[in-house]
């Protein structure tokens, strides 16, 4: 009869409650002014942010070329000007590379609440701000500047609001 090799590693949950409890980590750390920790196929590691550079270095992301209104659009354009490169169609996912120092900037508009939270969490635990495009808080969405650190944060938001 055919046995599964038992692993000695604790298997995630995908139900419901694994979900909660993945949740209120991420929530709860950065309160607790604990560091952000990703724990995946490669082990244990210390999620931290991209170190400062120029923005003409700088990886830009966001969800839609169309980004909000043609206002919008355009403050977007000129930041998208001075980067290194940008990428579009990844949602959430680029708030994840920011967090594990892959990426510089994220900048959404339209966003809700459910949207930004999370990642707001995690981003700012590993080191990173999230702010609205004229550095206010954003807890509850609307136009997101998501960066890896606060030099690459204030060249974005000198643009976006030229």
């Amino acid at each position: 009869m055919f046995r599964q090799r038992q692993s000695r590693r604790p298997h995630a949950r995908h139900d419901a409650l694994g979900q909660l409890v993945a949740a209120v980590v991420v929530v709860v750390r950065p309160i607790l002014k604990r560091r952000a920790d990703l724990r995946g196929p490669m082990g244990l590691r210390h999620l931290k942010t991209r170190a400062p550079r120029p923005l003409s270095e700088a990886i830009l992301f966001t969800t839609f070329p169309e980004v909000g209104t043609p206002e919008d659009g355009a403050a977007f354009n000129r930041v998208k000007a001075q980067a290194r490169l940008t990428r579009y169609g990844t949602d959430c996912y680029a708030y994840g590379l920011i967090a594990a120092g892959q990426i510089d900037l994220v900048i959404e508009a339209g966003l809700l609440a459910y949207d930004v939270q999370g990642p707001m969490a995690v981003i700012q635990a590993a080191g990173g701000i999230v702010t609205d495009w004229h550095g206010n808080p954003c807890p509850m969405g609307g136009h997101v500047l998501a960066a890896a650190n606060r030099d690459i944060h204030a060249q974005a938001l000198a643009i976006l609001n030229a």
